[in-house]
């Protein structure tokens, strides 16, 4: 019986011949020893582009819809740079094991900190990632959207983490209160538009109620007096006119009645506090 010849991946790129791999494993050693011993710019940017579709490839697994896959892809590169210039070839191992957790690190924290709208705890974004994908994956296999249960199961979390990571998911993406409220709205209409105003009829209702409390500590006179000079803005002239006194008695009346208001309103704070 014939065996198949094993498939080996290296760095991004697959081939079935061991040979060769072994060959590609002992030129990027001497490349890097070159690199590592003369750190000449030349030899940097040949190991950039020799695992350049590493970068691709891990880029390309943590894709989504909202994010341009350009942005990741300069993440990833970056990550790879960062793994060049870090690598120690007496370590005695392949570089693609080195440069993996080191590029994906550099795409996470990009995740994490650049393309979250509202601060999320570390372990609860790199959750919500993880459920984003299992929900993708998920939908594709089941033909439909998956269980709370089947997501949990997927991603080895408990139900509640992942329903708060799925509710920390409208976290990633902020909406102007500036966007069209739907595609039916007439034009004009925001999400601000359905936001909740200060109604300051509210204080006033209270004010209203605390002076017709107060008003009852004067006289009906007294009250008209009032009324005519704060309420209609009469001039005390004109009030004498109307009740039938001089305009000395009327100033009288409301700085007799102003004062008497304002004990009987000190009382009552007393009282009730």
């Amino acid at each position: 019986m014939q065996v198949a010849p094993a498939v080996t991946v290296a760095d991004g790129e697959e081939t079935r011949d061991p040979g060769r791999a072994n060959n590609r494993a002992e030129e990027d050693r001497a490349l890097f020893a070159r690199y590592l011993d003369k750190r000449d710019p030349v030899d940097r940017e040949m190991l950039v582009e020799r695992f350049l579709p590493l970068a691709r490839q891990l880029a390309r697994r943590y894709q989504r819809p909202e994010e341009p896959f350009d942005d990741l892809f300069q993440v990833a590169c970056l990550g790879l740079v960062k793994a060049i210039d870090r690598f120690d070839l007496e370590r005695e191992v392949a570089f693609s094991s080195y440069a993996v957790p080191t590029i994906l690190g550099e795409i996470k924290r990009y995740f994490r900190d650049r393309t979250w709208s509202v601060r999320v705890p570390r372990d609860l974004q790199e959750l919500a990632l993880r459920v984003d994908r299992a929900v993708s994956e998920l939908s594709l296999d089941l033909h439909r959207q998956p269980t709370v249960e089947e997501i949990a199961t997927k991603v080895g979390a408990e139900e509640e983490d992942v329903l708060e990571a799925l509710e920390a998911s409208g976290a990633y993406r902020a909406t102007s209160l500036e966007a069209p409220r739907g595609a039916d709205d007439d034009a004009g209409d925001t999400l601000g538009d359905s936001l909740g105003t200060v109604e300051h009829g509210f204080s006033l209702a209270e004010d209203r109620a605390t002076i017709e409390h107060l008003m009852r500590s004067i006289t009906p006179r007294e009250r008209e007096v009032l009324r005519l000079r704060f309420e209609e803005d009469l001039t005390q002239a004109e009030i004498g006119e109307l009740i039938g006194v001089s305009q000395m008695q009327v100033s009288r009346i409301i700085r007799q009645s102003v004062a008497r208001l304002r004990s009987y309103a000190a009382a009552c704070h007393t009282r009730d506090g």
